[in-house]
């Protein structure tokens, strides 16, 4: 168990790894052949040119200013300089409320670990309770446990001060919630009012569409959405299945990077010619030259791409029962996204559309009647992963013990028992240990998102962040605490009637907190430090700008700001709350930890949105009602859990006074769900009206459908050098007079509008 000496230790080394990357990081944005790297948000919206194009041969690479070097800590105060709403139209507001999840944190956690020192650490230090327990029942523990509820005796009165800190924490908690739920949802419409025309706000997503033998579904979407709404409809753009050509598409990338590679490097050195084994990963196999062999494969990949092309246009077995329709107005498609079409409540779906950028093309193509089945299994598979990543947990963190270490390695004993080599592993080991453990459950996440079959980067990024925050909770929160609360206690276990079980378990699930501020100072404070560095974009810009970069189109291609990660990022900042909430009026002493990390990531991720990170989507922070969610969730289980360590105290008169808390908590979850979620689950047809008309009074020539008619196509059949030779007509797109319906059909009393066939009118007479 660590103690006072190793958690000193554990903080020295992660506050030292922690300096070392801010230098670093100083010195290497400093010189203007990383500025690409550093600043490449500038760079994307035109706003910054390079530094290297002119003076000196070495000033392009290297800056001599040593001034500049003086002060290295300079960007922390910049990042702070750029107000709110400067940063929203710089960054977006994703970007924005993303950085005030932080900012909750420092606003709820200040006043609530300023009163926990003032108030409960007195209370729990002035006693000597886990001192006798030592002596007499060979209870482990160190001196940071006497700074916890641990260290009060049986059927003392002092728990009446933890039950009145815990009503305390819970109103400033619930508080500071409501607020910031207000403030955000106000921020949400208000950016909704203010920001530009997008596509996604005339557009609507319509799945399941039924088969009809008669007409395509291009066809029948757009008698449909005539006769049921025949003043507001524009245009549909149908969902076509083409994942292979995507495919295509990507490898034929690929080969053409090769290509530049080869061409490039024989360009710098043309004495001989370059080859390439033809075998795996070009090991071995037939050498043949290599320009020659790429030239090939691109030519061969460009015929494949046309062939499928073509069939994906003109086999209806390509498209698939969903199309993006628009409207003439927002607040068409307001009415259209949140009402049901028919009576049939499974067919005719509608929802928003993603905008273009946010949806996920790959997953349009996946049946809508197959989503059921695929999200039943990933729940199934979540679950077994869940579950049995606590064993490969529990064996890591074994080893990342003095005693793990001796029984696997005795020869490392002598070693291991050295004063500083104890403390650095009971202090540092263990929460590096596990999170290296956890470095690919992400990517695990987000590809059982993708099988799940959700339309939209966003949406997919929000299910991977609910399913990490439940992992985090299970394996990182609640096997840590109690397997391993049981694996120490484990001598005094095996000595004592079973009667007495529940109570160690109640001391020890304190003493845990001293794993949990060695996590902390590695995973937020030298992890967060060491985000700022971006190793990997900083080594893959710099070979691709060596070895393919041909043009200054290239180089910014070759630039990967990234974005700020909400499956990632999110629950990681909720894994905080929840020690922050379940400790503070357990084992203050962990309080302070989460401050710095909380502070150290507004700071850095300020900075990294501000300069670095180029959002894929805007979303207008739709998912803060999860973000609330969870701090609700981390709430509740704080007060059970202190529920339960005061029935293993003894507390009869005081534990009861805490049954309130909950109750009182989740119906104050269900008053802010009905008072602002709405405002991020339906769009208000009274703003849609608004915009409408200030749009119409201010543009009132604007044409509609040129704007709209090929957002949603998608992303391979837009203009580049790969289909310079794509006729838009394949696809469908509208001329621009008034739209007249063809029909196949025996009847034409569904069709209100004249037939390019006959000529004729036939007004709306029937049902579709």
């Amino acid at each position: 168990m660590a103690t006072l000496s190793d958690i000193g230790v554990s903080a020295g080394i992660n506050i030292l790894s922690a300096f070392i990357f801010f230098i670093i990081f100083a010195v290497l944005r400093l010189q203007p052949f990383n500025d690409r790297v550093y600043f490449s948000k500038w760079y994307l919206k035109g706003l910054r040119s390079s530094p290297s194009r002119g003076g000196a041969f070495v000033q392009r690479f290297v800056n001599l200013d040593f001034r500049a070097y003086l002060k290295f800590l300079n960007w922390m105060p910049e990042a702070l300089k750029m107000p709110e709403p400067e940063l929203i139209d710089h960054a977006g507001l994703d970007s924005v409320v993303y950085l005030r999840i932080y900012w909750l944190g420092l606003k709820i956690f200040v006043p609530i670990a300023v009163l926990a020192w003032a108030v409960l650490v007195p209370v729990n230090w002035t006693n000597n309770t886990l001192e006798l327990a030592r002596q007499l029942r060979n209870v482990t523990s160190s001196d940071i446990d006497k700074l916890s509820v641990s260290n009060i005796p049986e059927y003392s009165m002092r728990f009446w001060t933890h039950i009145v800190m815990a009503y305390a924490f819970t109103i400033w908690t619930c508080y500071v919630l409501m607020k910031e739920y207000e403030t955000i949802a106000n921020m949400r419409l208000q950016f909704v009012a203010s920001e530009a025309r997008r596509p996604d706000q005339f557009t609507v997503l319509v799945r399941n569409v039924p088969p009809d033998a008669d007409e395509s579904v291009s066809e029948l979407v757009e008698h449909f959405f005539l006769v049921n709404h025949p003043d507001h409809y524009l245009t549909n753009q149908v969902v076509c299945n083409a994942n292979k050509l995507a495919d295509l598409v990507k490898k034929k990338k690929k080969m053409q990077n090769w290509l530049d590679y080869y061409q490039l490097k024989y360009a710098r050195n043309n004495s001989q010619r370059l080859m390439v084994k033809l075998g795996f990963l070009g090991l071995w196999g037939q050498k043949v030259d290599a320009i020659e062999h790429y030239i090939a494969e691109v030519d061969k990949i460009s015929k494949e791409i046309a062939k499928e092309r073509e069939e994906v246009v003109k086999d209806p077995k390509s498209i698939m029962p969903a199309s993006f329709v628009s409207f003439k107005t927002r607040w068409a498609a307001a009415v259209c996204a949140q009402t049901q079409q028919t009576r049939n409540p499974t067919q005719w779906l509608t929802e928003w559309a993603p905008e273009p950028r946010d949806v996920y093309w790959p997953n349009l193509a996946i049946p809508y009647v197959s989503l059921t089945v695929r999200r039943l299994l990933m729940h199934v598979a979540f679950f077994f992963l869940t579950f049995f990543f606590i064993i490969p947990i529990a064996f890591v963190q074994s080893l990342a013990t003095i005693e793990g270490i001796v029984k696997a390695a005795p020869f490392l004993k002598v070693i291991v028992e050295d004063k500083f080599m104890k403390s650095v592993i009971q202090g540092f080991l263990p929460g590096i240990a596990l999170k290296l453990f956890l470095i690919f459950l992400p990517s695990i996440l987000m590809i059982m998102s993708k099988f799940e079959g959700f339309t939209s980067i966003s949406s997919l990024e929000r299910r991977s962040a609910s399913r990490y925050y439940i992992f985090n909770f299970v394996n990182v929160f609640l096997a840590s605490v109690i397997t391993g609360a049981a694996f120490e206690q484990l001598s005094a276990f095996l000595n004592q009637s079973p009667n007495q079980i529940p109570k160690t378990i109640g001391v020890a699930i304190p003493m845990k907190a001293t794993f949990f501020i060695t996590y902390i100072m590695v995973d937020g404070w030298a992890g967060v430090a060491g985000e700022i560095l971006m190793l990997k974009p900083l080594v893959m810009f710099h070979l691709k700008n060596t070895f393919l970069v041909k043009t200054e189109k290239d180089r910014e291609e070759a630039m990967d700001p990234g974005s700020i990660g909400f499956n990632t990022g999110e629950p990681r900042i909720q894994l905080y709350f929840l020690l922050g909430l379940v400790y503070a009026p357990v084992t203050p002493m962990l309080l302070p930890f989460i401050l710095v990390f909380f502070a150290l990531a507004y700071i850095v991720y300020r900075h990294q949105i501000i300069n670095v990170y180029n959002q894929e989507y805007e979303s207008a922070a739709a998912f803060w009602p999860d973000v609330h969610g969870r701090v609700i969730s981390a709430l509740i289980i704080s007060q059970l859990l202190l529920m339960g360590l005061l029935g293993t105290k003894h507390a009869a008169l005081a534990a009861p006074f805490l049954i309130a808390l909950p109750v009182l908590t989740i119906g104050f979850h269900h008053f802010c769900k009905g008072r602002y979620e709405p405002a991020f689950v339906r769009y208000p047809l009274q703003e849609a009206k608004m915009k409408d008309t200030l749009e119409n009074a201010r543009e009132p020539n604007l044409n509609l459908r040129g704007y709209l008619q090929s957002a949603y196509v998608h992303p391979v059949f837009r203009g580049d050098e790969d289909e310079d030779d794509y006729d838009d007509d394949k696809l469908g797109k509208f001329e621009e007079e008034a739209i007249i319906v063809p029909t196949k059909r025996q009847s034409r009393r569904n069709t209100p509008a004249h037939s390019r066939i006959s000529g004729e009118s036939s007004p709306f007479s029937g049902k579709v």
